[in-house]
């Protein structure tokens, strides 16, 4: 029998400091994030992030504005809402939308054979978030193609 793995029978102890949690959860660096609300649901969306939302009416290729934010954020610079922060909103680009895979919703009631098989498939919206606008925050430009200067030529041609 081989070498038992590392760290078998062993304690774990968390040995990060509330700072290291907040730039795990949160990210580290100087990126602008924010917490937004959508659906009934909450999501952290950064610049240039693709995410799947419950079902928007917009056409694909459209803007949307997410004005429902709740918390945003820059490197140690958090803004929190209450609810919302004013002001502060996203915007976004529809992808189009889709369909999630499909989940069987099975009832059954023993002894009185009662049995009913559907399936439900939720319908989303593809994001892309553009931009992130909050006040007291400036909007992050997003990165340049760097692209190579050709050599010019002199005038003899060599």
């Amino acid at each position: 029998m081989g070498p038992s793995p590392p760290n078998r029978g062993q304690s774990h102890t968390l040995d990060a400091t509330h700072g290291q949690l907040v730039q795990w959860l949160f990210g580290g660096g100087s990126k602008i994030y924010a917490i937004v609300e959508t659906g009934g649901k909450q999501y952290r969306v950064i610049q240039g992030q693709v995410l799947d939302v419950g079902r928007l009416d917009v056409a694909e290729g459209d803007t949307v504005e997410l004005d429902r934010v709740l918390l945003v954020g820059e490197g140690g610079n958090v803004s929190v809402g209450t609810p919302t922060v004013e002001g502060a909103k996203v915007v976004a680009t529809s992808k189009g939308d889709g369909k999630a895979a499909k989940i069987i919703v099975f009832k059954y009631k023993p002894k009185v054979r009662y049995r009913r098989k559907t399936g439900h498939r939720q319908a989303f919206t593809t994001l892309s978030i553009d931009e992130i606008v909050a006040p007291g925050i400036a909007p992050e430009k997003p990165a340049r193609k760097r692209t190579r200067r050709k050599k010019e030529e002199s005038e003899d041609g060599a």
